[in-house]
């Protein structure tokens, strides 16, 4: 018999078999050094996330990270969601978050905040039957490292690159075309501690751009550069940088809201190809 309850007290060994075994027949490979990077990130509250339990084991599950984000309320984040292979057309994850709803309504959740892949149509019926609407759509992009080209500017701004604290980047928010998604907005950088690696770009001592990344996954979180100060080889400065500290063989960014002309091109400029498409959804509770 299914049992659905929190994740509260349970070890994180077994979370990780759960999410190892749910995504066992994906082109997906997560250790758990990564996996506790990740929902550390992503604020995840084992009390307000929920699984389906069978003998015991997790069968299926939903992570929530829980935080302000949404218009600055409390929100839930899908942070995860998967399914053992064996366990599949049973309904479990729509069982899981209706079962979840009350507890999460309770805690004082708003919003219910989530991303799916556009190609997904069977989750996004799912999502949209569940009252969820569509807020933004973002592109992602990856490379393996070998193949980027990273040619700098014919005029290449004079920079130094200069490790940087995530508290350094706080007024230069601005910078950005976009606001950040849940896993790259500022309260998720600090989440990450160590996790992430921070680098600015100086120019005559003023910071002309910076970036967020982590060395061990190849994820650029957030790079962003003054609108004075672009096309100058800054974000070029800074993405030669993160490559030879990068450990990862792929390079991505992740969560690009489209359309971002800046932000696309450069990437575009540099081999870093489009991926694939998400929608950002949101519930309000």
């Amino acid at each position: 018999m299914i049992e659905i309850k929190n994740l509260e007290g349970i070890s994180f060994e077994q979370i990780y078999t759960a999410f190892k075994s749910a995504f066992s027949d994906y082109e997906i490979s997560v250790d758990k050094t990564e996996l506790k990077s990740m929902l550390k990130r992503r604020g995840f509250n084992p009390a307000l996330s929920f699984g389906a339990f069978y003998d015991d084991n997790i069968v299926a599950f939903t992570f929530n990270g829980i935080g302000k984000y949404y218009n600055g309320k409390l929100t839930a984040y899908d942070t995860g969601t998967g399914t053992r292979k064996e366990f599949r057309g049973q309904g479990l994850a729509k069982r899981i978050f209706t079962h979840s709803m009350p507890f999460l309504k309770n805690a004082g959740i708003e919003n219910y905040l989530l991303e799916v892949l556009q190609h997904n149509k069977r989750a996004l019926k799912i999502y949209e039957s569940l009252g969820f609407e569509i807020l933004r759509e973002f592109n992602f992009f990856t490379q393996k490292k070998q193949l980027v080209v990273n040619h700098l500017s014919d005029k290449p701004a004079k920079c130094s690159i200069v490790a940087l604290k995530s508290e350094d980047i706080l007024s230069a928010q601005s910078f950005h075309d976009f606001t950040p998604s849940w896993q790259n907005d500022i309260e998720s950088i600090k989440r990450a501690g160590d996790d992430l690696v921070t680098l600015g770009a100086m120019v005559d001592s003023v910071l002309s751009g910076y970036c967020v990344f982590s060395p061990k996954s190849g994820d650029i979180t957030q790079i962003a550069v003054d609108p004075t100060f672009r096309r100058k080889g800054v974000a070029s400065s800074l993405l030669k940088q993160m490559i030879e500290m990068t450990e990862s063989e792929i390079v991505k960014v992740i969560n690009v809201e489209s359309p971002t002309p800046s932000l696309d091109a450069f990437l575009a400029s540099k081999g870093v190809c489009l991926a694939g498409k998400q929608f950002e959804m949101v519930l309000t509770l």
